[in-house]
């Protein structure tokens, strides 16, 4: 039986291999110049059914396959040699063991995306994870893995730096029993997490995260005390809590206690909408993606003062009291001690004490005008502002109660100054349609209105 019927047998069982798939996408005979593409074509080892193929590109992508085991280790070894970033999302992998021998065959494999596979409820054997231990970069969102497999997962992978656990429905946190010291981002984006209790877990099992991203959960609130919180992520470096539920200021405020936090994404959140954010975070650099200069921070703070100035000392924002727990709190700048260190004053009395009372800003009207000018019919004269973008025939339409004149029975003349003499200048404004403003109205001018004559006829004329 040749490889085609082979090929045809095994995808009507309900599936299709990963040397199947790949084979087809770089049988040499779809490259029929690929000596001069850089495309390096690799012998066959014996027995093999490919006759010849091509050496892989580095970054394989075979996402949308309908892949759901691995084939011959031999052929996966032979394709994968150089391979060292692997894409097999949206397929129908659901086997470890599958997974398993594509991963042990692809020797500097570096990212693996596993994402859109369905392996809900698939255990993972720590004898079999071992063969991931080279990965460094690993995407398992909407695979509903469990928190078991993920705990195997980083129990047996020393130098995995970033992991990938969007939409996999989680409400809760599983502790692992070892903890992953060298992961530096972890994205677990649209879950189902609620309580800081879940999110105190993940510090514990990821010591060292720089950036941790938890958008579009339903995260409450930010608990523990200032200590605690320093504790929990002392490397954290970037958080993103956009479109969570946080319902408080001092929740905001608490993330200040992140030691070396610089960048803070929070959008999304009703009680932010509102207000500018930066007085709430004095140390924070990036603020949902941009940078936070000086000028930015005290035209916050500054606003901060006058959104609460009038209100009653009873409604006044307070800070968290930090003496109340009995913490010590080593801040990590000046301005943060200062902010911090003043139980019962609250943000808005420190903000005070730096910049003083301040006045209430000036209201400004910023409605265009258009120029004003004299109106004059007979011995009639009317002082009338026009409008910005208004046109002869509407102007027309506006006077015809002040002058008694229908708008086809008069005649507007402008009646100006040229701009390098006193000499007046007269220009009849004979079409409708046409913009007062391109008529060089300025204020002062003087428009003036003429009844129409009606000519009459004559019998001479006949």
């Amino acid at each position: 039986m040749d490889s085609s019927s082979s090929d045809e047998e095994e995808e009507g069982r309900g599936g299709r291999s990963f040397v199947q798939v790949v084979s087809e996408k770089y049988d040499s005979e779809n490259f029929p110049y690929c000596h001069g593409m850089g495309m390096v074509l690799m012998p066959s080892p014996p027995s093999s059914p490919v006759k010849d193929r091509l050496n892989l590109p580095s970054t394989l992508v075979l996402e949308h396959c309908g892949i759901t085991k691995a084939g011959d280790r031999t052929e996966v070894a032979a394709f994968c040699s150089h391979v060292v970033e692997l894409d097999l999302s949206h397929n129908q992998l659901r086997d470890w063991e599958e997974i398993g021998i594509i991963v042990s065959n692809v020797p500097h494999l570096d990212f693996l995306n596993l994402s859109m596979n369905p392996l809900s409820g698939v255990q993972l054997e720590p004898s079999l994870a071992e063969v991931f231990s080279r990965v460094r970069r690993l995407v398992l969102t909407n695979t509903h893995v469990t928190w078991d497999t993920v705990n195997t997962l980083t129990s047996h992978t020393p130098e995995l730096e970033e992991l990938f656990l969007c939409l996999n429905l989680y409400q809760e946190v599983v502790d692992s029993e070892r903890p992953c010291p060298s992961l530096r981002l972890l994205q677990i984006t649209d879950n189902q997490l609620r309580a800081w209790t879940e999110v105190r877990k993940l510090g514990a099992m990821y010591p060292r995260l720089e950036m941790l991203v938890l958008a579009n959960n339903s995260l409450d609130s930010v608990e523990d005390s200032s200590d605690a919180l320093e504790q929990l992520f002392p490397n954290l470096r970037s958080l993103n809590l956009s479109h969570s539920g946080l319902s408080t200021w001092e929740d905001v405020e608490r993330l200040n206690f992140f030691p070396k936090l610089e960048e803070v994404k929070i959008k999304g959140i009703p009680l932010l909408q509102q207000y500018s954010k930066h007085q709430r975070l004095p140390a924070v650099s990036m603020l949902n993606g941009s940078l936070v200069t000086e000028g930015d921070r005290e035209d916050a703070e500054r606003f901060f003062i006058r959104h609460f100035q009038d209100l009653p000392e009873e409604e006044l924002p307070r800070r968290h009291s930090i003496s109340d727990e009995n913490d010590e709190f080593s801040p990590r700048s000046p301005e943060v001690a200062e902010s911090f260190l003043t139980a019962g004053r609250g943000r808005y009395h420190v903000l005070v004490s730096k910049y003083g009372k301040l006045l209430p800003l000036a209201e400004v009207d910023m409605t265009p005008h258009g120029p004003t000018v004299d109106v004059r019919c007979g011995d009639t004269v009317e002082v009338v502002s026009l409008r910005p973008g208004e046109k002869v025939g509407q102007l027309k339409k506006r006077l015809q109660a002040l002058v008694r004149l229908t708008p086809g029975g008069m005649r507007l003349f402008h009646i100006g100054r040229a701009s390098n003499c006193s000499v007046a200048v007269s220009e009849e404004m004979k079409y409708p349609s046409r913009a007062l403003h391109s008529y060089g109205i300025r204020d002062g001018d003087e428009i003036l209105v003429v009844p129409k004559v009606k000519a009459r006829c004559r019998s001479t004329d006949i």
